[in-house]
């Protein structure tokens, strides 16, 4: 997608340059010509950039900003670290880590080229240094050595990051190492990255100050962030940098300011100054645009998949992947890409943790009447598939998506039941309304004190025509009280995530 800029374009940039200088004497003219070429060259420098790739979301209701070539396909670099990040804060939350567990480091892994800790074979850091490592310094090794951890072997981590990135709506990326270094086989988009940072931020809200960290101390060195923007910008809060000759300078941006919140993406920058020069840019320009309103979690979350089920997908063919909240694929040429599986223990019929409803809202953008111009309005347009106003209205409210599917009785159910409203917790998604209420029984009843006032209930939405079933419970005070009853449930084996409604 070319959005339309203010910017001059490389066509009269060129223009210019073969003009001849006509009545100027020679001298004056190639000082106005030079002072033009330079202001072009700073008015411009995505579009005279070829490999450039930009994209602006409001990390508070998903509409994009802005785009520049937003779903061409581009090599990540170390934007790569950013999903194994991800899959590392996902089994901090589910326990199969914690922040002291020891990362081996391989042969293999501490032979990666730096940018790097410099980490023997066969000794060891904690998940947390590893993490720190590649929030700032960006290290090779200790990305591979995480992702040997977590996986078994860089292979299947490289299988679990791009069944991962499926899970969460990126749809046109595919991972084939933990660290970004080159790999022709590796791409991804800036919409996709735009997509990640969103669920980083928020799906991990625990850790997502890590990307904060200005610095950190290893031993004897003082390891300082690669990203200039931190302390610089106003409202900045990370998230990555990355390059590779292949790829240019790249960068991705979450920015807070006065109510308002954006992720913006930056790639194929000429040099790491053009790249942040441009990045303050777009902050600039676009955090006023960006709504004080909305709120919840826009990308859907997955449960964490089992190392065991990579490597059972590993030796038989590839399912089709499970259905997502976000718009019909349009995928690469991949290769089989294993799909989401879940725990038999889990209650039969689960079929994904879906991103919170958000409330009803006065922007006439998100109206029933407007399809609007969200992440995932967007990856629908681009893969040839409509997003009826109604469908994609239902992750914004449920009146209009039930009043035109659901049958009246369940319509005249759900006008009785006033949702609750504050932090709420979603347990799972079924087909079938009396099976989500008696999983939501079966949850209350094995979570004891932590869900013995929340209040069950149910939020219905249309899902490829199909009806579907959000089994959630509300009436908790404030976020930690959801995420400690989130931990109980998890522990009794069910899928459990928090969010704000």
């Amino acid at each position: 997608m070319r959005m339309k800029s203010n910017v001059v374009s490389q066509s009269v940039f060129s223009d210019l340059v073969k003009r001849p200088l006509g009545v100027f004497s020679k001298v004056v003219g190639r000082v106005v010509l030079a002072s033009a070429i330079v202001a072009l060259a700073l008015s411009a420098p995505a579009l005279a950039n070829p490999r450039y790739a930009g994209i602006v979301v409001d990390a508070k209701t998903g509409k994009v900003l802005y785009g520049e070539d937003a779903d061409e396909l581009r090599y990540p670099a170390s934007l790569t670290k950013m999903m194994t990040l991800y899959l590392t804060f996902e089994a901090l939350e589910a326990g199969r880590i914690s922040k002291t567990t020891p990362v081996p480091f391989s042969k293999k892994a501490s032979s990666e080229p730096p940018s790097k800790l410099g980490v023997r074979a066969g000794k060891s850091i904690t998940v947390e240094q590893a993490i720190l490592a590649l929030v700032t310094r960006s290290a090779n090794d200790a990305a591979t050595a995480l992702g040997e951890l977590l996986g078994g072997s860089e292979q299947r981590f490289a299988r679990m990051m791009t069944n991962k990135a499926r899970a969460l709506g990126m749809t046109r990326t595919t991972y084939r190492n933990a660290h970004g270094l080159p790999n022709t086989e590796q791409r991804t988009t800036a919409r996709d990255q735009a997509r990640l940072g969103i669920a980083l931020r928020q799906h991990f809200p625990q850790y997502y100050d890590y990307f904060s960290t200005r610095s950190f101390r290893f031993g004897k060195q003082s390891i300082g962030n690669h990203n200039r923007l931190l302390g610089n910008v106003r409202g900045v809060d990370g998230i990555k940098t990355g390059y590779t000759r292949a790829s240019g300078f790249n960068l991705v941006t979450s920015a807070q300011l006065d109510s308002r919140s954006i992720v913006a993406v930056v790639m194929g920058g000429t040099s790491g100054g053009a790249r942040d020069a441009q990045m303050r840019r777009l902050v600039a320009k676009y955090m006023p645009a960006a709504s004080r309103r909305g709120g919840g979690n826009l990308i859907a979350q997955a449960p964490a998949e089992p190392v065991s089920a990579v490597a059972e997908a590993e030796a038989q063919p590839a399912e089709a992947p499970v259905a997502v909240a976000s718009a019909a694929m349009d995928l690469p040429n991949t290769g089989p890409v294993p799909s989401v599986r879940y725990d038999s223990g889990n209650a039969g019929g689960i079929a994904m943790a879906y991103a919170a409803t958000k409330p009803a809202s006065d922007n006439p953008v998100l109206s029933a009447k407007v399809a609007p111009n969200t992440l995932d309005a967007q990856s629908a347009k681009l893969a040839g598939q409509p997003a009826p106003a109604a469908e994609v209205d239902t992750q914004i409210t449920n009146s209009v998506a039930k009043a035109e599917t659901a049958p009246a009785k369940a319509e005249a159910r759900s006008e009785a039941n006033v949702q609750p409203q504050g932090w709420v917790i979603q347990i799972g998604a079924t087909d079938n309304e009396a099976q989500a209420m008696t999983l939501l029984g079966n949850a209350q009843e094995k979570g004891g004190k932590a869900l013995r006032n929340a209040k069950p209930f149910t939020v219905a939405f249309s899902n490829g025509g199909a009806q579907v079933y959000r089994a959630r419970f509300g009436g908790f005070g404030d976020q930690d009280k959801a995420i400690n009853a989130c931990k109980v449930l998890k522990k009794k084996g069910f899928s459990c995530w928090a969010s704000q409604q």
